[in-house]
């Protein structure tokens, strides 16, 4: 299997993206989950893994300062991390994500990386060398300001990493 990768400009999500979100989590699915009615960011960037000129895997690249115990902190934010299932187990998602970090490293502007998953998912970031964020998030949804515990917050040492305290992500989640 060959594979080409492609970092894009972010915003709206293209249709192929559209289209593997939908297959990832069908609106059934996504009912169910403790994060299925969030409104969340559109990314600023996208990490595209095609195979054969389909897309099999994405992850999402978000830029933002925010805050972390009241001190201004620029975050690089991962999401929208989606493998086709049918590609599942090939590695693709730790090429992307590797690609995204590598981003936000070559930035050079953000002092850590934060990304929000399932608790099923939380051993694969481990080991890959994300930790767990031990203190509560804030973030913005059209009602308001909420605290953001529907997924489990894990950080990312760029320049640092806070480990507990309280983050606002300033905006939506992502």
């Amino acid at each position: 299997m060959s594979i080409e990768i492609e970092i894009l400009t972010g915003g709206a999500a293209p249709p192929a993206v559209a289209q593997l979100f939908d297959l990832v989590w069908p609106d059934d699915v996504l009912r169910q989950l403790p994060w299925g009615h969030i409104v969340f960011a559109d990314a600023d960037l996208r990490v595209l893994v095609e195979s054969d000129e389909q897309l099999v895997c994405h992850v999402g690249i978000f830029r933002r300062d925010v805050t972390w115990n009241g001190r201004k902190l620029r975050a690089g934010g991962i999401g929208g991390v989606a493998t086709h299932p049918d590609f599942r187990g090939r590695g693709l998602a730790s090429v992307a994500l590797n690609a995204a970090v590598q981003t936000l490293k070559d930035e050079r502007a953000t002092d850590f990386a934060l990304l929000f998953c399932d608790p099923h998912n939380e051993a694969f970031y481990a080991s890959r060398g994300w930790k767990r964020f031990m203190g509560e998030v804030w973030a913005e949804q059209p009602g308001g300001r909420v605290r953001f515990d529907a997924m489990l917050p894990m950080v990312f040492h760029l320049k640092r990493a806070p480990h507990e305290g309280e983050i606002d992500l300033c905006g939506l989640p992502w």
